[in-house]
């Protein structure tokens, strides 16, 4: 019986080994990184895509909230799909200590990202609150009561004409006093400027005796182009030493101020000696009677040179102005043959 060998394995060369290995640890990082990286995939397409969000909306971001408080209630508020996934997201950009309080608006279909960057930039949405001209300080506090992006009280009614009536810009949460602040700075910046600017020989000789005049013309006419006309009658009755005669401060001494008087002034009004009453007293009211606008600061300072002495309502909204008591009581009787054809008594 023959015998048959067999033949000798050959060593597997070195090269065809290190391939092998090369593929080997290739295909198992891949592996490793596809279960590894596969979700952090997801996770950062989810913090960069568009989300869900169907309108424009907005978030209030409260003072002292930090990173995980944020991240749940905007998930909470279904402005981010998952709060951990923003909290990772906010983490990776190193931006968790620069998130602001405030609120803000958020677009449609608002990524993480884009959410993140809108609390890091932190511009808030801002409110408009206006304080109109001739309002008295009683009345702006009233008024700031009822706006629903302030917060807190104030204290102590502010002096009458300290406030400047106009548009504030605040953001949510702003204080009612802070607000009664600025429009105090912002009254004591606009006086002084035009102070400076004056015209010379006016007859009176403080801030405070200019604001209370303006005060009066500006509850006396609510025209732009009558105010400085307005103010020539009362610097011309001043000069000559005539009494004001100004029927709101009568109406400012009945009421202080709070409110309005809902009625015709009464003939005993009329004739009650008060602090108020400008048919009784000579010169100025103690105090202005409202806080008059920069307009009519203006024009008591820099009044339009006429020789009016006189004005009443001319059935339009305005009045007619007059020189002699003779062409005012003309138009006078003018203003109530207007008054009885609307059936106003």
């Amino acid at each position: 019986m023959t015998e048959t060998s067999t033949p000798p394995i050959k060593p597997e060369k070195p090269k065809r080994r290190f391939l092998r290995a090369i593929a080997f640890f290739t295909i198992s990082f891949l592996v490793a990184l596809l279960i590894v990286g596969a979700p952090m995939w997801i996770a950062w397409r989810g913090f960069v895509g568009p989300s869900d969000i169907p309108a424009r909306t907005t978030v209030l971001i409260e003072e002292g909230s930090g990173l995980g408080r944020i991240a749940n209630q905007l998930e909470r508020e279904g402005l981010v799909a998952d709060a951990l996934m923003f909290r990772v997201g906010v983490e990776v950009h190193r931006k968790a200590s620069s998130l602001k309080a405030g609120e803000y608006e958020i677009p449609r279909h608002a990524s993480m990202r884009e959410i993140m960057r809108i609390l890091v930039e932190g511009k808030p949405i801002l409110h408009s609150i206006t304080v109109f001209e001739g309002m008295t300080s009683w009345e702006v506090v009233e008024h700031l009561k009822l706006q629903p992006v302030l917060t807190g009280s104030v204290p102590i009614v502010p002096a009458e004409g300290s406030l400047l009536p106009e548009t504030y810009l605040v953001t949510r949460g702003t204080s009612r006093q802070d607000v009664i602040d600025r429009m105090r700075k912002a009254q004591r910046k606009v006086i002084n400027d035009l102070w400076d600017d004056r015209q010379e020989g006016l007859p009176f000789n403080t801030i405070e005796e200019a604001l209370v005049l303006a005060s009066i013309v500006e509850k006396e006419t609510g025209k732009g182009d009558e105010r400085d006309k307005a103010a020539s009658v009362f610097i011309n009755r001043l000069r000559k030493g005539m009494r004001l005669q100004s029927d709101p401060t009568i109406i400012y001494g009945i009421t202080n101020g709070e409110g309005p008087l809902g009625r015709r002034i009464r003939r005993s009004e009329i004739n009650a000696v008060t602090p108020y009453n400008t048919y009784q007293i000579d010169g100025l009211p103690p105090t202005p009677i409202a806080n008059p606008g920069e307009a009519a600061i203006a024009a008591v300072l820099n009044p339009a040179e006429t020789e009016y002495l006189f004005f009443v309502a001319d059935g339009t909204g305005g009045h007619a102005f007059a020189k002699t008591n003779r062409q005012h009581e003309q138009n006078v009787r003018v203003w109530r043959r207007i008054q009885r054809e609307r059936g106003l008594r």
